[in-house]
This record gives structure tokens, sequence and C-alpha cells, in this order.
């Protein structure tokens, strides 16, 4: 049963209009879908995220409400609190440790990422207590080539820092 109407060459594969449907593509054309291809997945690959940067974001969010928690205990029962993070020499497998704190004391002394290391910026230790206002101190977090900072100005809460204003 036909489909069409009787003499349509669009349909029927033998006109000059239906040997054109059934010819395929030049190779331009698929050099084109090919380069809009190439450059449509080369768009998501900088567009995924860095796996890297999140664990050490993720490792200073963290490390953040540690130092808060050891904070609020140093200012709460008047005692010393420093953190510490561990050196080259250092051998006892800490990462980092807060020093002052009581034994009783539950904070955790080990990065949840592997390769974190933590370098505070001019001086040896961050102090969080007794006193209600601290010096300014600034943490740097490294992870490979990723880096994150954490800080406050004595007052604050330690995060990354503002973005200061434009050049």
């Amino acid at each position: 049963m036909p489909t069409s109407a009787p003499g349509s060459e669009l349909t029927s594969g033998t006109g000059r209009m239906g040997r054109a449907l059934w010819r395929g593509f030049t190779l331009i054309e698929m050099l084109v879908v090919m380069a809009i291809v190439a450059i449509a997945a080369g768009l998501m690959i900088v567009t995924l995220p860095d796996r890297q940067q999140d664990r050490l974001d993720e490792e200073a969010e963290r490390l953040a409400a540690l130092l808060e928690s050891a904070r609020t205990e140093a200012r709460a029962s008047g005692i010393a609190v420093h953190w510490t993070p561990a050196t080259a020499d250092t051998t006892d497998g800490v990462d980092f440790r807060f020093v002052g704190l009581p034994p009783s004391s539950t904070l955790p002394t080990h990065w949840l990422a592997r390769g974190v290391s933590a370098e505070i910026v001019g001086a040896r230790s961050v102090v969080l207590g007794p006193e209600p206002v601290l010096p300014a101190q600034r943490i740097v977090l490294h992870l490979d080539q990723h880096r994150a900072v954490l800080a406050t100005d004595g007052l604050a809460p330690f995060a990354p820092p503002a973005p200061g204003p434009a050049p």
C-alpha cells in the first residue's frame, strides 16, 4: 500500500531528491561536527570541580570549627591553649595538636585527607585563649599545589579572609 501520493520522487528513493537523502555526509560536515563535540568536551572538562581543592576547603572548614571549639574551651576554663601543626621532625604520628587542653579533651589530631600540611604565618603556634581578644593570626593549609587560608582578626572566628578591594 503506497503511503504517499503517486509520482512523489522524495519518498520513492529513485528520483534525484531521494538519492540525495541517502548519499551520507561530506567530509567537511563530519569535521564540523567533530570540532563542535571536541569544543563541548573541552568546556566540560574546564568546568569540572577540582577534587583536591574541595578536600582542602573541607579541611579548612573543619579546622576552623576545631579552633573555635578549643578557643571556647580555653576562654571558659581560663587556661592557655595553643594549636600547633606537625613539623618535619615530629615523630609521634599526629598532624596537629592542641597544647594546654586537659587530657579529657577529645579534639582530633589528624587531617581527614592525606597530604595536608599547615603553616602558621609569622608564628610557631596559634594562640586560642584564654584572653577574649587575641592577636591577628593566619594559617595556610597546603595540599599538593593547592592552598587554603584561615585567618582571624582576634575577635572574629577563624575563616577564609574576606576579599580585598579591587586594585
